[in-house]
């Protein structure tokens, strides 16, 4: 039997472990600003929605109950301008990796096929292709790709790592080309909710595909918006017939979110209140976060949404990751995301208050 991890890249985070241990040996303790997990509360409403559904003793459906699909549609049309969303253009998936690492088996695609992805990317569209067999692909603009043999193409705006929005024309001229070529789109747009210096604009927004879900699905997460990374509550939105022919495939895989999810998820999306009182907490630890590093000589680029800031100062990164760890500040190296970052660093905001204060100490 080939093992399928013998396909898959070493797995990146691993090698930061011995520069955890020096950033965790400072008196003050470690400020861990590598991994974007969230640290605040799961906020009460969505809480109370989860306990109130806890006693679900039989097996929730994959295509989610009628009101969570009507909370994910009203979502849908609310917050990014689509129109007409129906029932059968929402699907949950159990959070948004998950979703990203196993859609091109559950394509069907394989040996002979493409997949194209950003070249500074989340590591998972990559790994999505390597479990199935087909060929990876980064990309700088994925218009000039050859489509030939490309049958999946992911965008990721706001980008994780470097908080790149891709405009409105930008978006839609992509959505051509990729509709032009046959080329199914992808839209990673996690990080929506967190644009600071740009507003994100949606692939399912009509002014960037026409009106028309043909061919192009958004993924969207609630993970940073709502503090449920511990949930795995995402969904996707999009293409009628792609999300259908998932469905089926994802009830036979028994990929079902939990009832209390559902519910919880349902309480999320009818909430605007705690995602406003998030993104101020996110808004101020950033302002304080880029003020220091600048201070200390980094340089931020893109960085106008996100999580993260996107700092180098145009050193290997490794070398920037063993500075600030001897400062007990645990940062992710830019070359996790594609060779194109090995001169950056990826800083989370997701610390508390208190740790962002220790981290802006250190640097100053």
């Amino acid at each position: 039997m080939s093992a399928v991890s013998s396909r898959l890249p070493v797995f990146p985070w691993d090698k930061l472990e011995p520069y955890k241990a020096t950033a965790a040996a400072h008196p003050d303790g470690i400020v861990d600003l590598s991994v974007g997990t969230p640290v605040d509360p799961v906020p009460e409403v969505i809480r109370r929605a989860l306990v109130a559904a806890a006693n679900s003793p039989g097996y929730p459906t994959v295509w989610g109950t009628a009101e969570l699909r009507d909370a994910l549609t009203g979502w849908v049309e609310r917050r990014l301008g689509a129109r007409g969303v129906a029932h059968t253009n929402v699907l949950p998936v159990v959070g948004s990796k998950e979703l990203v690492a196993w859609l091109p088996t559950q394509l069907g695609l394989g040996a002979g096929d493409r997949v194209a992805y950003p070249k500074l990317a989340y590591p998972t569209y990559e790994v999505g292709a390597r479990l199935c067999g087909a060929e990876p692909v980064s990309y700088e603009d994925p218009t000039e790709l050859d489509p030939a043999g490309l049958k999946l193409l992911w965008l990721n705006s706001p980008s994780n790592p470097t908080g790149r929005v891709l405009d409105k024309a930008e978006l839609t001229r992509i959505v051509a080309w990729a509709r032009e070529h046959g080329v199914l789109l992808f839209s990673d747009e996690c990080y929506l909710e967190l644009g600071w210096e740009a507003e994100p604009v949606s692939v399912l927004h009509p002014d960037v595909c026409g009106g028309s879900y043909e061919g192009v699905v958004a993924v969207h997460s609630l993970s940073k918006r709502s503090n449920l990374a511990g949930y795995r509550a995402a969904f996707l939105a999009g293409d009628a017939a792609v999300l259908g022919e998932l469905l089926q495939i994802r009830k036979h895989g028994g990929m079902m979110t939990p009832a209390p999810v559902q519910a919880a998820t349902v309480a999320a999306l009818a909430d605007d209140t705690h995602v406003a009182e998030q993104r101020a907490r996110y808004a101020a630890r950033r302002a304080a976060l880029r003020a220091a590093l600048e201070g200390h000589g980094f340089r931020i680029e893109h960085s106008e949404a996100s999580l993260y800031l996107w700092a180098t100062r145009d050193e290997p990164c490794w070398r920037t990751v063993a500075h600030l760890a001897e400062l007990g500040i645990l940062v992710a190296p830019g070359d996790f995301y594609g060779p194109a970052g090995d001169s950056f660093v990826r800083v989370a905001l997701t610390a508390t208050d208190e740790r962002v204060e220790a981290a802006v100490k250190r640097l100053g």
